[in-house]
């Protein structure tokens, strides 16, 4: 008899103060008008460039996809909303919102873990890599990775439908999330928290756990190249873990205890669903050589074309 029909929510935004909601619109456009472009050149240049095709440029390609993708969920809405004085979502979008957050994250932290095997084949078993990472194994593999996000998004949205509200429409953050609706629930609380725990912090440390054996064992690995391919190999795992730590770092923050209020989770959020997702393959580009002289190459034709 508690239960409410809600039919939208109130978000709260990053600032309530109009200079700072300004401010920060004029970075987020121009950090897109950077960085979104350059994820579209990779996509373009892997493509275009038969030299990049082998399986880790292919799974790049992927990665920088699902960013673009990732980045499409919350940052249009949270910069619609610098305009708004009253910040609302209706209760479709929001749940459309937990399931492509969900769905895009988890495909992008399976695709990590797809991008360390191939890491390890190569690495480990040189003589069989074309055996193992043909380019058939690797679209099974890009097909598996958004087979899992979708089961991993699709669970969370049954669970999250089928939340009893009751509490105030009100969510302090800019873009809906699980554990924001769990707050405003009236009962059975306790095992929604509990599902929803076991399919959010579990599966994102269970994927950081493997993702850093797998490095570390890599790394180690690495004493019996030569000092050359320790190098090159080397620089590719950095640039591995870096991204792992950038992506993985703070979805733990927010999703390890994910029903307990934690200081800065907005800042956090913020850098988990807007600002890391874009800078994961400029992470890659940057530290490899051919890729970027694909890339000066494509642009410079585009140029002189123009």
């Amino acid at each position: 008899e508690n239960y409410t029909v809600v039919t939208e929510f109130v978000l709260l935004g990053l600032s309530q103060n109009h200079e700072v909601q300004m401010i920060l619109l004029f970075f987020f456009l121009l950090f897109y008008m950077i960085i979104l472009p350059g994820n579209i050149l990779i996509i373009l240049t892997i493509r275009g460039d038969s030299q990049l095709g082998s399986p880790m440029y292919f799974f790049l390609a992927n990665l920088a996809f699902l960013d673009i993708c990732y980045c499409s969920v919350t940052p249009p809405k949270m910069l619609a909303d610098f305009f708004s004085h009253q910040k609302t979502i209706s209760y479709s979008a929001c749940m459309a919102q937990i399931f492509f957050l969900h769905f895009l994250g988890a495909a992008e932290a399976f695709m990590l873990m797809v991008m360390a095997y191939d890491r390890y084949v190569a690495i480990c078993k040189p003589l069989h890599y074309t055996r193992l990472v043909k380019r058939g194994v690797c679209c099974v593999l890009v097909g598996a990775t958004w087979a899992g996000g979708f089961i991993h998004g699709i669970i969370l949205f049954a669970l999250s439908i089928h939340l009893p509200l009751c509490g105030p429409n009100i969510l302090d953050n800019f873009f809906c999330d699980v554990h924001q609706l769990v707050k405003l629930a009236c009962d059975n609380t306790f095992i929604m928290e509990l599902l929803m725990f076991l399919n959010n912090g579990v599966v994102i440390i269970m994927c950081f756990t493997l993702l850093l054996i797998s490095y570390i064992v890599l790394l180690l690995k690495l004493r019996t190249q030569s000092f050359k391919a320790k190098n090159k190999v080397a620089s590719t795992c950095v640039s591995h873990m870096i991204v792992v730590f950038v992506m993985c770092g703070p979805a733990m923050y927010i999703y390890g205890l994910p029903f307990q209020a934690v200081p800065m989770e907005k800042v956090v959020a913020v850098f988990h669903t807007v600002i890391f997702p874009l800078t994961n393959p400029m992470i890659y580009t940057l530290r490899n050589k051919e890729i970027k002289g694909s890339m000066w190459k494509l642009v410079s034709k585009y140029i002189l074309w123009c």
